[in-house]
């Protein structure tokens, strides 16, 4: 059987970047496909990839101005010639779920949210006046429809959370089957031999709808240490606001990662996420959470057993839970027996049995 996995983008490494990591444990031998690739952004674990890439590579300043490209996404996409596969993968949060795919290939879709901005970030991204808003309207508006009209190209869908399958029924009126993302609890462990420090952790991309202006300005007023790791446009300016508490870090690899998971007193999750990945390691590791009371949380973290929630999504609910919070409440054995319920095992196990389950159906219904 000859399968092929297609991905976004593999400029960046975050979230949807380890769920594909985890595809490619599943299916070594799948060929690749990706809009842009940027190994300098990747771990060296991904740099030996043989990539298939689309002829937006070639673009001038693809590294810095890649959501630029928008108008020309579609056309990359249904570029990619798939007809010799047997199953195809997409690994999509915006695209890749748009492939072109004949009646011999089996198309699953593992679907991470449907298209952001051109549905629950539309507003907010073309609310401001001008030219480039107005332009901006027109071309994510002939977005929506080749998104809408390119969702029903898979013949499967799966997504990570309750939350995001909502999303799903609501824009594309599909039923997608819940299978979590994974988390790499075998390397995310507790280690009670490092001294336990008073620092909060914040692991995140630093774009503005993970909300990490919320942390910065309830650590600002509460003055306790901060350690913020993460890249993104939005750095400058949330640099810009910190104080001296705040501490930002880049380029740190996952063995100073779990240094940082392992020594925090507690986790902080401002974000309304589709799923959140960072959280569970942070729980892997015996840390309680401070989340948002939102999104896929809801659904990853256990209200006084494995951390807290806060609402309103604002710096004043944030300040009012951190000063009551006592993470010697929580034991960390319990937090990572929660956290192992979304093991990698246990995805690459969910994965493997239900893909190829359908597989083998939609191969012989074509037989019939």
């Amino acid at each position: 059987m000859k399968i092929a996995i297609v991905h976004d983008y593999l400029n960046q490494y975050g979230g949807a970047e380890r769920v594909f990591e985890t595809f490619l444990e599943i299916w070594p031998k799948a060929e690749v496909f990706t809009l842009l690739y940027d190994k300098k952004q990747l771990p060296n674990r991904l740099k030996k990839l043989k990539v298939k890439k689309s002829f937006l590579n070639k673009f001038p300043f693809k590294g810095f101005y890649y959501e630029y490209l928008l108008p020309f996404y579609p056309l990359a996409v249904e570029s990619f010639d798939t007809r010799k596969y047997d199953l195809v993968i997409s690994s999509s949060s915006a695209w890749t779920k748009g492939l072109l795919t004949d009646i011999k290939t089996c198309h699953i879709t593992y679907c991470y949210n449907p298209m952001r901005f051109a549905w629950d970030s539309f507003f907010s991204i073309v609310g401001t006046k001008g030219l480039i808003a107005k332009g901006l309207r027109f071309i994510i508006s002939v977005l929506r429809v080749w998104d809408s009209v390119s969702s029903k190209r898979p013949d499967k869908y799966f997504t990570i959370s309750k939350f995001v399958n909502k999303r799903i029924k609501k824009y594309y009126d599909i039923e997608a089957e819940i299978i979590h993302p994974p988390v790499n609890t075998d390397y995310f462990i507790p280690d009670n031999n490092k001294r336990q420090e008073e620092f909060f952790l914040l692991v995140s991309r630093l774009k503005p709808y993970k909300k990490i202006c919320i942390a910065i300005d309830a650590f600002n007023e509460l003055g306790l240490p901060l350690v913020i790791i993460g890249e993104g446009v939005h750095k400058g300016e949330l640099k810009s606001k910190a104080k001296n508490n705040i501490q930002f870090l880049d380029n740190i690899n996952d063995d100073k990662l779990l240094s940082y998971y392992q020594r925090c007193r507690a986790f902080v999750f401002p974000a309304e996420e589709d799923f959140g990945i960072v959280p569970l390691e942070a729980q892997s590791c015996g840390k309680p959470v401070i989340a948002f009371k939102g999104g896929g949380s809801l659904e990853t973290i256990e209200e006084g057993v494995t951390g807290k929630f806060f609402y309103p999504q604002t710096p004043e609910s944030l300040i009012e839970v951190i000063r009551d919070f006592d993470h010697k409440q929580y034991d960390p054995i319990i937090i990572r027996e929660h956290a192992l319920k979304f093991s990698k095992e246990i995805f690459k196990k969910q994965c493997k049995e239900k893909f190829i389950s359908f597989y083998n159906e939609y191969k012989k219904q074509l037989e019939e």
